[in-house]
């Protein structure tokens, strides 16, 4: 899913309220087949872990890449910049869970909070955590999530306990196991910095003619420091990154409008139609209109207004690519 802001939302006691699942049960499901919906660069407050069950998926998190195959998988800690894609033309599907610290961690008063998910959050040498099924603990910590990822999905009875008792049990694997990296650089933390207020500014302002002077001005950098920002960090350039956010949204509104081809072009910036074709193809692999037929007959005839995405679990709402700003309640995570 495309990069969109989450709602920050606050209760009286001035505590946040996740964007993922709800205030009660902050914890979200997500089975996605990146071949239908690559998961762009993106962060958020929460921690995340998945699990390829298909295919090979191609990882990026915390300035590494790492080509995962069936059955391993990846944590991600909050506030880490991370993308997923395929790795070959071959279906590739993974299965994740999103959950806020105080799922497993509780109140900022509590042991579990003090002792385990607060050294866990503010570790910079933990961005992430690649999982491999080969190895015993890393084994038992995918074991764990799949766990609490079945209890979730089946609403089987008492599901929160048991879903609470399998990801603590998964992050007392990664708190007590998973070795420490290399401090990551100041300079590398300043750029993950900008490179978040630049990718806002983007989720702002992709339906309009956006230059990359203006991308560089919403960080207070040159364009030269923008273009370094943006190769070094996710690989790419902002009019490539500005191009794919703009397919995604139109991907978007084919799949869950009837909007016209000429409309949707226009309301995602593209104000030339061979562009919009030539761009979206360069994206997708097809163009506009045969994407709104395939998404409508793999969707098994669904008429349009309905999107043709991942199954998402229909107890758990929330975006599921949501890019956070503001501090988790209870610590500062910067990366």
């Amino acid at each position: 899913m495309a990069l969109s802001p989450c709602c920050t939302e606050l209760d009286e006691n001035g505590r946040e309220l996740n964007a993922h699942g709800t205030a009660a049960f902050p914890v979200a499901c997500y089975h996605d087949q990146l071949e239908i919906d690559p998961v762009p660069w993106h962060w958020h407050e929460d921690l995340e872990v998945l699990v390829v069950t298909e295919g090979t998926v191609l990882a990026a998190a915390g300035g590494e890449k790492c080509a995962l195959p069936v059955g391993d998988g990846i944590f991600i800690n909050a506030g880490v910049l991370h993308a997923d894609w395929q790795v070959s033309a071959v279906p590739c599907r993974l299965r994740s869970m999103v959950f806020h610290p105080r799922l497993v961690g509780g109140s900022a008063d509590s042991v579990f909070w003090q002792k385990y998910l607060q050294p866990l959050l503010t570790d910079p040498t933990r961005p992430c955590a690649v999982l491999h099924r080969e190895i015993p603990w890393q084994r038992q910590a995918l074991e764990a999530m799949e766990r609490a990822y079945r209890a979730v999905v089946n609403e089987v009875p008492g599901y929160e306990f048991k879903a609470r008792a399998a990801l603590s049990e998964m992050i007392w694997q990664l708190v007590t196991h998973a070795p420490s990296a290399r401090p990551i650089p100041k300079k590398a933390l300043r750029s993950a910095d900008r490179i978040k207020r630049m990718l806002q500014y983007i989720q702002d302002h992709y339906a309009e003619d956006v230059s990359v002077d203006q991308i560089a001005a919403s960080a207070s950098i040159s364009a030269s420091e923008c273009l370094r920002c943006f190769h070094d960090m996710i690989g790419t350039t902002p009019n490539q990154y500005l191009r794919d956010r703009r397919a995604q949204r139109a991907a978007e509104l084919l799949c869950g409008t009837g909007l016209s081809v000429t409309e949707i072009a226009g309301q995602c910036g593209f104000q030339d139609g061979s562009y919009f074709a030539r761009s979206f193809r360069q994206v997708y692999g097809c163009g506009p209109t045969e994407y709104r037929r395939k998404a409508r007959r793999a969707a098994g005839g669904e008429t349009a207004g309905t999107k043709n995405k991942p199954r998402r679990h229909p107890l758990l709402s929330g975006g599921r690519r949501g890019c956070c700003f503001s501090l988790l309640s209870y610590c500062s995570c910067e990366f």
